[in-house]
């Protein structure tokens, strides 16, 4: 049943945020990635709020599993990321939390950087042997 509730939940997310990313951009053509950048703060915002109510009220398994690693996690996974640093700094992991967030955004953005330069590599070397 689990794997059913993060699938729906997941797809729910993914369609939501894609949906969000026009809409933002019927409004705003700039260069900067406001669509992401909305979708990311609000899935922190979300995944706050669903955080703070479950230290407070008992929230069903399933229900936190679709609302929480299924959509949440197919609208941004940077929520997931905010509350796992939140939980790293509230119990008092504060040099594990700073290395969590310098790895994930420097490390990150290199790793993405890498995968985009090997893909054009291997696109263009590829492209030669033809």
């Amino acid at each position: 049943m689990a794997f059913l509730v993060v699938f729906l939940g997941g797809g729910a997310g993914a369609l939501s945020r894609y949906l969000m990313s026009v809409w933002v951009a019927t409004f705003w053509s700039s260069g900067f990635p406001l669509g992401t950048f909305v979708i990311n703060l609000l899935g922190c915002f979300l995944i706050g709020v669903l955080g703070g109510l479950s230290e407070k009220i008992d929230i069903e398994p399933n229900l936190r599993l679709l609302l929480q690693t299924g959509f949440l996690g197919g609208f941004t996974t940077f929520s997931t990321y905010g509350i796992e640093t939140m939980h790293l700094l509230r119990k008092g992991e504060g040099v594990l939390a700073s290395g969590y967030f310098l790895g994930s955004n420097l490390v990150g953005i290199g790793l993405v950087v890498a995968g985009f330069f090997l893909s054009t590599a291997l696109l263009t070397a590829l492209d030669r042997t033809k």
